[in-house]
């Protein structure tokens, strides 16, 4: 027994080596905390890239403007997309169409109609396609003998009624233009009046806690970013409905200077044909 006792306090004093840490578990548990680091670090500079882009620059007004910047921003990708499609609708206007008419009227004062018709529905533009069709109704009521004030009539009604569904196509989208230059302020002003209500709100909860000054500038100068954006889609939207309305009604007066031109054309050879041909009944009958 005495034996057993002295060996036993020898047995809890032997250290064991299971139990004390190495120094590669000790360099493990470091490198892993090192990296844990390191991944909240780079999550963080992510995250801040991110919220700075969101907050910074036109994005971060519109989503500071509220709800109502969505309305202007959807009223400007429209206005955008119109003024592109009406742009390059538009460009078959700039054609020559001051030589084309010269033309046409050079061929019909040598009794050429048939040339002038080729000449216009050779060329491009409404212009061409207006002379086009009175050339063409003139041609046919002349083959067929009508009278020549009716045939003076008719391809003037012909050319008016073509001209009006060509304006009609030229003038297509503009209303959308000339809406969106008047909806968007107002959605503007509206925002900035919505923005105040709750500015105004907000001061009357926090009076006496925060400077009145202070948080009445923040909450006013949002509520005006609405306005702004308002009035940076639709002022582009006015000029753009201007720019294509002049360009339609120059196109229209180029088209009746010209219909009123080929059908003094057209009547004076009316005229000189019925003269003629009275001429040659008045010579036969003598003979």
């Amino acid at each position: 027994m005495l034996s057993l006792a002295q060996a036993s306090p020898d047995n809890s004093d032997t250290p064991d080596a299971n139990s004390q840490p190495t120094a590669e578990d000790a360099e493990a548990s470091a490198e892993n905390a090192e990296n844990a680091s390191e991944a909240v670090a780079e999550a963080a500079a992510e995250q801040g890239f991110i919220s700075q882009f969101f907050d910074s620059g036109a994005l971060g007004l519109l989503l500071e403007g509220g709800f109502f910047m969505w309305p202007i921003l959807i009223l400007g990708i429209v206005a955008i997309a119109v003024i592109i499609e009406r742009y390059r609708s538009l460009k078959m206007l700039n054609n020559d169409d001051e030589g084309l008419r010269q033309q046409v009227l050079d061929l019909l004062t040598q009794d050429r109609v048939e040339d002038a018709m080729n000449l216009c529905d050779s060329q491009r533009g409404p212009v061409a396609a207006v002379l086009a069709n009175g050339l063409r109704k003139y041609l046919v009521l002349r083959r067929l003998g009508h009278d020549p004030a009716k045939i003076e009539e008719q391809v003037i009604q012909s050319m008016e009624s073509y001209s009006v569904h060509i304006v009609a196509a030229l003038e297509r989208h503009l209303p959308i233009l000339a809406t969106i230059s008047s909806v968007a302020p107002m959605i503007g002003f509206l925002g900035t009046v919505q923005g105040m209500i709750v500015s105004f709100a907000n001061i009357v909860e926090m009076m006496g806690e925060v400077n009145i000054v202070e948080a009445a500038a923040g909450g006013i100068q949002v509520a005006l970013l609405t306005t702004c954006f308002g009035l940076i889609v639709g002022i582009p939207a006015f000029l753009g409905f201007n720019y294509f309305s002049s360009i339609i009604n120059r196109f229209v007066l180029e088209v009746e200077s010209t219909a009123t031109e080929l059908v003094e054309i057209v009547t004076l050879q009316l005229t000189l044909a019925q003269s003629e041909a009275k001429k040659e009944q008045a010579s036969t009958s003598t003979v």
